[in-house]
């Protein structure tokens, strides 16, 4: 492979804030990124998915999220401290790029890419979904394609207003959780005024089964339930690199990822399992608290939950393609896309990278509508295991990069990794062990997600091996060209 990149040289580190080539301009606002951090970790998978994991573990589904936020916690603080050292739209995989080599930071840069794309598909039909039954004259696939369209023009138009509307989104977000949380929590200890709810209480954490009522062996399932639910986490570090101060921006994200996944995940959960009991028809036939919400007799609820979820849907939708098309620029920029993927327009817009992004998006929105139970299906699978392939890519990547960065800008580390290196290589043993753990679920599909997973990313990892290898040929043939060059000139 070739040999690793500094920090020290702007030209191996294409994309960087400030860097005069780099074509982005820094649209977003501090407010912008403290809204897209606080929004990044809430996904539709924490209102749409929950109630699966509650039906798996019980009240447990508390242990899944808290282990599963302790690893985002973890693999979050590790990303923060290469991305506060230095900012770039690439994050996680220019970072890979520099401390493991090109093949590292193209795969897990494509594969990145690969996720958002799919997940563009899925979050526009569970939008069109919930906007064919409010007004059902439209068909589902023109919602589809409504919604694709605005927010892809959102994203043309400028940064700053892809932040303008992830930060009214993102908000809508986090009053609904946090309004949930207070209100919920005032019934299960029956401060509530007006409200008469019989089931709500602590004991239901207990009273039905147990905490763990099916096991102990349930709280790893559900940690493969929920753990697709926390991606986006990362977006801020992404995002940071169109700041007004990135390091400033990333220190803050970092630092308060702890709180967020503690309040928001951890602390809604908590009231839904404490308002119903864990095995309550509602939850599952209703979702987790859309039943909540009902139980507490407020009017509407489940109208009130669809706009959120639509919001949520909105929000990641947003998100994913301003992801997708920065990393496809970040990987334009390296020379692991086509320079066209590089180029901006006058409001700095990666017009190329973007359209792209959408295109391959509307191509999977085709195959869900046209063959859902086949060619969806397989992309759906083949991407699931993809957060966790990144997670272990950062992990990886830290453990390299702190040794590069303490050598060449020691002042850069402003956010550290604690008990590095030990807790970066426990971080790692973790995710592989939730891959191998997933090797053993045929219930939930999680075999064939990582198998279709791994399968995409060894083709990756293939195209990204011949590719250095043509690279490495293409310099030795320059090398050769350059030594003919000066003997000729020695002879004459």
């Amino acid at each position: 492979m070739t040999s690793q990149p500094t920090l020290s040289k702007a030209e191996k580190d294409p994309g960087a804030p400030g860097d005069p080539g780099n074509g982005l301009q820094a649209g977003l606002k501090n407010r912008h990124l403290s809204m897209i951090a606080i929004g990044g970790v809430i996904g539709a998978g924490l209102f749409v998915g929950s109630s699966s994991g509650i039906a798996t573990a019980g009240p447990g589904i508390l242990l899944s999220y808290a282990l599963v936020g302790t690893l985002v916690v973890l693999v979050m603080r590790m990303l923060g401290e290469m991305s506060a050292a230095n900012p770039t739209s690439g994050s996680f995989s220019a970072h890979a790029d520099r401390a493991l080599g090109r093949w590292a930071g193209f795969s897990i840069g494509w594969l990145y890419w690969f996720f958002w794309v799919v997940v563009l598909a899925v979050e526009a039909t569970a939008g069109a979904v919930i906007l064919e039954g409010w007004i059902p004259a439209v068909p589902q696939w023109a919602w589809a394609l409504i919604v694709m369209v605005v927010l892809t023009a959102t994203n043309l138009v400028s940064v700053g207003s892809y932040g303008e509307f992830e930060f009214w989104f993102a908000g809508i977000k986090v009053v609904a959780i946090a309004a949930f949380i207070v209100i919920g929590g005032l019934a299960v200890f029956g401060l509530l005024p007006g409200v008469d709810s019989e089931q709500a209480g602590l004991g239901n954490l207990t009273e039905h089964g147990g905490f763990l009522p099916n096991g102990p062996g349930a709280i790893l399932t559900g940690v493969l339930l929920v753990v697709f639910s926390f991606m986006g986490s990362e977006i801020a570090t992404l995002a940071a690199g169109e700041s007004e101060d990135p390091q400033r921006a990333v220190t803050k994200a970092t630092n308060s990822i702890i709180w967020r996944v503690a309040v928001f995940y951890l602390g809604s959960i908590f009231v839904v399992v404490t308002l119903l009991p864990w095995d309550s028809k509602s939850i599952a036939e209703d979702g987790s608290y859309v039943a909540s919400l009902d139980s507490l007799g407020i009017p509407h609820a489940g109208q009130i939950m669809n706009f959120i979820v639509l919001t949520s849907v909105l929000s990641c939708l947003n998100s994913g393609l301003y992801t997708a098309s920065r990393m496809a620029f970040s990987l334009g920029r390296r020379g692991d896309a086509p320079k066209a993927f590089a180029k901006t327009t006058g409001r700095g817009v990666p017009l190329a990278a973007i359209l792209s992004s959408v295109v391959f998006g509307f191509v999977a929105v085709f195959f869900n509508y046209q063959y859902p139970d086949t060619v969806f299906l397989f992309l759906l699978n083949s991407s699931g295991a993809v957060a966790l392939f990144v997670w272990l890519a950062i992990c990886f990547s830290q453990l390299r990069m702190r040794k590069i960065i303490q050598a060449e800008a020691p002042e850069k580390l402003v956010v550290r990794m604690w008990l590095y290196p030990y807790l970066t290589w426990a971080t790692a043993a973790m995710i592989v062990f939730v891959l191998g753990y997933m090797l053993t679920d045929t219930e939930h599909d999680g075999r064939r997600t990582v198998l279709l997973s791994l399968l995409v990313a060894a083709i990756v990892l293939a195209i990204a091996f011949v590719k250095e290898k043509l690279r490495g040929d293409a310099d030795e043939v320059d090398e050769v060209d350059e030594v003919d060059e000066v003997d000729e000139v020695k002879v004459g």
